[in-house]
């Protein structure tokens, strides 16, 4: 697999509190240069993103990110803001407590609610699987694939960890055969990026892979195997 094939799978993707709008712009800037899958930004930059693109680049955001336990009626309203604003792409956060008291209706119902939401944009549902049982990450695998969600995904990257190889094979054995998989969180080379993507995962959500790949151009004045 070479890089270009790498990069055509991120969400290159800033959602630190303190991102400024002129580290917006650049985000967009290098993945609209390295041919990313999308920019993945806070809400509150969708908007600006959105024209400053100007349909060069898919935009996602995040909801009820990154803890999860706003209710669903908020979750709904953040979605609908999104894509009003022209996100192409969501990635919500599950309530995980919900998770944890066994309450698999209500963390379904939440997921097609805004699902119905997102219309026909793509919904990913981000479980945080570093907070999660083998048997919780399993059963969210059966939950989101009911639900009729586009992707399961990993992790916030706010948590204690991000993605792990194990969760990925994980979640390729359990979900059905419409959900796609993103990894995100603690993706830090090529070849970690290579190896989710041989085990099921279509998405990484990362900043580091484009970070890298500037610093080898910088270096060499080309990316090397793009």
């Amino acid at each position: 697999m070479n890089k270009k094939e790498i990069f055509q799978a991120v969400d290159h993707t800033l959602l630190l509190q303190g991102a400024t709008w002129n580290e917006i712009k650049e985000l967009c800037d290098d993945a609209c240069t390295y041919g990313a899958a999308s920019v993945c930004i806070p809400p509150s930059y969708v908007k600006r993103a959105g024209d400053y693109l100007a349909g060069r680049m898919p935009v996602c955001t995040v909801i009820g990110f990154p803890n999860g336990y706003q209710t669903t009626a908020v979750k709904v309203f953040e979605t609908q803001d999104a894509i009003a604003n022209g996100a192409a792409e969501i990635d919500m956060v599950i309530n995980i407590g919900d998770l944890k008291d066994k309450a698999s209706a209500r963390i379904g119902d939440e997921i097609r609610q805004v699902k119905t939401a997102c219309g026909e944009k793509i919904l990913k549902v981000i479980i945080e699987t570093c907070l999660l049982t083998e048997e919780e990450k399993i059963k969210m695998c059966e939950i989101v694939t009911a639900a009729g969600a586009d992707y399961i995904k990993t992790s916030t990257g706010f948590s204690t960890a991000g993605a792990t190889f194990e969760d990925v094979e994980l979640f390729s054995k359990h979900v059905g055969p419409d959900v796609k998989i993103k990894a995100a969180g603690g993706i830090r080379s090529f070849e970690d990026a290579e190896r989710f993507i041989a085990l099921g995962a279509s998405r990484l959500g990362t900043s580091r892979i484009v970070k890298l790949a500037k610093a080898e151009q910088g270096d060499n004045g080309q990316i090397e195997g793009y």
